[in-house]
């Protein structure tokens, strides 16, 4: 059975938050797996450089409790992730430093993962990617904790516990992959070969303020009042899914693993510690990219044209763009170019990773769609 433990919480209060992961970490047993003298690598999303209470990543204040009885158990504690954009030392530093987690560091005395250095893995037996680079601290790890943060995702449709993990491969060589697997079916059987590999022993969900809408970085602020811990990410994002009204069967990436036996086919398969029903958000905002329903209702050789004719794509607001590159650095087509200090768009080569709505400092970069798909 996989067991998904909910609560109820509505601050980002750092002892409050210890005292719910003592309960569940005493009640899963944590401290017979976790030796002393072990690293732990935490492993949060800081998907770009966001202030804390932006909603957009982790809050460092989740990984400031867990850190923290994680060292009482006897072991250090190594805080390492890979965001958009470039992956050196000192981009490292710099996420680090203007997300709030260079603070919660020095106070307890975690390791903040700056060295910027990866390595080739060959995952065995994939469903579709075997060969790719991974950060060092998930190249043989004693344990990992996965602190992923509740959102919408403009091409996933979820970002969880399993797309968080993507955070291991190094800063540009996530585009590569999107280059690699346009597809959304090939993409999210790539997110599960690297989950797979990954095989975080413990995830935790930040679902006290997350992301609704056009997430996982442009979307709108939700607060949401909770956090959930399993074994499993896939049990966990099944989970947070069903609260947030998304049906796991129509998100591909979740579809995918449930066919492949990772993911439970239904509720029944998930032991809870409370009702469901408590937690239950009736009013999230669904991103606009999510597919539209009517497309499996016309006639199939309608079909292509429809999906072509009603498939979203990333909008620069002029008006409002800088022309820092960041979002003609991330695009894995190199579709994009900075002309007269403004990005540019070249349709012809996108394919709709969204990418640059994902990477854009500043937020300029909306989905669009035909009007007549939003009603």
């Amino acid at each position: 059975m996989n067991k998904v433990f909910l609560n109820k919480i509505e601050t980002y209060d750092i002892e409050k938050l210890k005292d719910i992961y003592s309960r569940i970490f005493s009640e899963i047993d944590l401290k017979s797996k976790i030796k002393e003298g072990m690293t732990v690598v935490i492993k949060p999303n800081l998907v770009i450089k966001s202030k804390p209470e932006s909603g957009i990543i982790t809050h460092p204040n989740v990984v400031a409790a867990v850190g923290i009885l994680i060292k009482e158990m006897g072991a250090k504690v190594l805080i390492a992730e890979s965001s958009g954009g470039l992956f050196t030392p000192a981009t490292c530093k710099m996420v680090f430093s203007g997300s709030g987690y260079t603070e919660i560091a020095e106070k307890y005395g975690f390791t903040l993962y700056t060295e910027a250095e990866f390595s080739k893995v060959t995952i065995n037996k994939p469903y579709i990617c075997g060969e790719l680079n991974v950060i060092n601290p998930y190249i043989n790890p004693d344990f990992v904790i996965d602190i992923a943060k509740l959102k919408s995702h403009s091409m996933t449709g979820l970002s969880g516990a399993v797309k968080n993990l993507f955070g291991v491969v190094p800063g540009l060589q996530k585009p590569e992959l999107h280059c690699r697997f346009p597809k959304e079916e090939d993409f999210v059987k790539m997110l599960t070969d690297v989950c797979e590999f990954v095989k975080p022993n413990l995830s935790v969900m930040d679902a006290i303020d997350g992301l609704e809408g056009d997430g996982p970085t442009g979307g709108i602020k939700k607060h949401m009042g909770f956090t959930a811990v399993s074994e499993s990410p896939y049990a966990l994002d099944y989970v947070c899914a069903k609260i947030i009204g998304m049906e796991p069967e129509n998100i591909k990436m979740m579809a995918f693993s449930t066919e492949m036996g990772l993911t439970p086919k239904s509720l029944d398969e998930i032991e809870l510690n409370d009702d469901i029903n408590k937690y239950l958000i009736k009013d999230f905002l669904m991103p606009k990219s999510k597919t539209t329903d009517f497309i499996d209702r016309i006639p199939k050789f309608l079909r292509p044209l429809a999906a072509k004719i009603a498939t979203p794509k990333p909008y620069i607001k002029k008006d409002k763009c800088v022309g820092c590159g960041k979002c003609a650095e991330s695009c894995p087509q190199h579709t994009i170019e900075i002309i007269n200090k403004k990005a540019e768009i070249n349709y012809k080569n996108c394919i709709k990773c969204f990418c640059c709505h994902e990477m854009c400092p500043i937020h300029v970069i909306d989905i669009k769609r035909l009007k007549i798909f939003n009603l």
